[in-house]
């Protein structure tokens, strides 16, 4: 069977798998702890995990705090500043297209006297930085959140630029670059505006239940201060207590360094992967099929295609003897998409809607599978 739903997870490549290993059994200190070389050996271990993981994001290692996954990461943040800057404001800004976590969370501040703007995205499911000028202008938010790259549509926004206006407005900016690592070329070092980011290391072939957030560090070196989502032992630099889970720290750690070494190679194959099977598609379907994402600009690799006519639930159930697809994001997957209602497709359109997401792993070969269908 071809896997072509990558956008849901990945596959935790063999050499992550082997480093996790020894802190599954052998290794199995509690980096806490003190003194003996079990508790030694997993804080060394989870301290080349962390530089590996800086430098796959372009920051400092003691930016960056390790969670659960990107759905941790987007509520601890979002909600963490909420918290410790609601003397200052009660104002969010986000889009109608973003991930659930942060959607729903948007909705549990709302809930509780926040005010929440969901801005308006194009045809293809990018904010217009004009939108985000105005809203500063008329009135301004304390934390402004926008994804980096669309996980249906794989959509780039314009993050540098957005950055820039957050920064001499002096608004926190976060970014939900979850679909974008590993595919997508960014250095936080040099996009200045950015406080925050969230990721998930099954995103880009590491394990799953690990992910961080980049917590950037204010003009005196002291991580940008937020209410910790969760409390207890003080672990994470006491934005994050909890016990670390070693292995995977390691695993997302060996995950960073490959995906850091290769990347440029990676999106090279990505793209000739996209372009084989954007031409296969059109060859075969003509004017049956139609594309909802941009050709440029995007993360390579996610398609997201009409089949004009045919209900996507029953194409997914009938293809998933030869290959895995999906209709959409994997966090909603019972609910109709909010980000293709969003650029204005209608029900119908959203009912004929593919998404493909490939891998650095897809052989080009393997996509002739298409042929023979």
């Amino acid at each position: 069977m071809l896997y072509l739903d990558n956008s849901a997870t990945t596959q935790i490549l063999p050499e992550v798998k082997d480093a996790m290993l020894p802190y599954l059994q052998e290794e199995f200190g509690n980096p806490s702890s003190k003194f003996y070389s079990l508790a030694q050996n997993s804080k060394q271990a989870v301290d080349e995990a962390r530089i590996n993981v800086a430098k796959l994001l372009g920051c400092e290692p003691d930016e960056i705090i390790f969670t659960s996954g990107a759905t941790e990461s987007n509520n601890f943040i979002i909600k963490g500043v909420a918290n410790y800057y609601k003397e200052k404001g009660n104002h969010i800004v986000t889009t109608k297209v973003e991930h659930p976590s942060i959607i729903e969370t948007c909705k549990y501040l709302e809930h509780n006297g926040y005010k929440v703007t969901y801005l308006d995205v194009d045809v293809f499911g990018r904010v217009n930085p004009e939108d985000v000028l105005n809203i500063i202008s008329t009135d301004k938010p304390i934390l402004i959140s926008i994804m980096m790259g669309n996980n249906e549509l794989g959509s780039i926004n314009p993050i540098q630029e957005i950055a820039s206006i957050c920064k001499e407005n002096n608004v926190f900016f976060h970014i939900d670059a979850t679909q974008a690592i590993g595919k997508v070329s960014l250095n936080l070092s040099e996009v200045e505006g950015i406080n925050f980011l969230s990721c998930s290391s099954h995103k880009f072939h590491g394990p799953k239940g690990i992910g961080v957030a980049f917590i950037k560090k204010d003009e005196l070196g002291l991580p940008t201060p937020i209410t910790p989502l969760l409390h207890g032992g003080g672990q994470e630099m006491e934005l994050r207590s909890g016990t670390l889970a070693v292995h995977n720290i390691v695993g997302m750690g060996k995950a960073a360094e490959i995906a850091f070494t290769n990347l440029n190679r990676n999106i090279n194959k990505l793209e000739k992967l996209e372009n084989k099977l954007v031409t296969i598609l059109k060859e075969k379907f003509n004017s049956n099929i139609s594309f909802n994402n941009d050709q440029k600009n995007k993360i390579p690799g996610i398609l997201s295609v009409q089949f004009k006519g045919i209900n996507n639930e029953v194409l997914v159930r009938n293809l998933a003897p030869f290959m895995a697809v999906s209709t959409g994001s994997a966090c909603s997957s019972s609910k109709p998409s909010h980000v293709l209602r969003a650029i204005g497709l209608t029900m119908d359109q959203l009912r004929t809607t593919i998404r493909f997401s490939l891998s650095s792993t897809t052989h080009l070969e393997e996509l002739d599978i298409f042929n023979n269908l």
